[in-house]
């Protein structure tokens, strides 16, 4: 069978360990997708607050910025529930508090995003539409 390939920082071959870092931090990027709901919504708002930054021609960094943060917040999220859940698969209530501490991190980043999504974009909007 071979045993366990070298971790990345002990590979004798550095870009190989950093091409193998990334593969792992993709495979992370792609069970968030698969199995969380929230990442998905939240990814395809970003793609759509995005999208209107372009269209109404606003600076798409900031819109970058938090949704980066948003979606990084959710991977982070997802870590530790599954951690979590793998050091108390029964209900303990210091686990439930990790969970919806982490999960308050979301739900804040989204507030904030929401509100500079909604100074950046929502004048020019309406202003596309003729109601300001």
């Amino acid at each position: 069978m071979g045993g366990l390939p070298p971790r990345p920082r002990e590979d004798p071959r550095p870009l190989k360990g950093v091409w193998r870092s990334l593969g792992y931090a993709w495979e992370g990027v792609l069970y968030a997708w698969r199995v969380q709901r929230n990442f998905r919504l939240e990814a395809y708002l970003a793609l759509l607050a995005l999208g209107l930054a372009l269209w109404l021609e606003v600076n798409p960094v900031p819109v970058l910025l938090v949704s980066a943060l948003v979606l990084s917040l959710e991977l982070m999220n997802t870590a530790l529930e599954a951690l979590a859940d793998l050091v108390s698969p029964v209900f303990h209530p210091l686990v439930k508090r990790a969970k919806d501490t982490a999960a308050a991190a979301v739900l804040l980043a989204s507030f904030f995003a929401l509100l500079v999504g909604l100074y950046l974009l929502l004048p020019p909007l309406l202003e596309r539409f003729g109601l300001s």
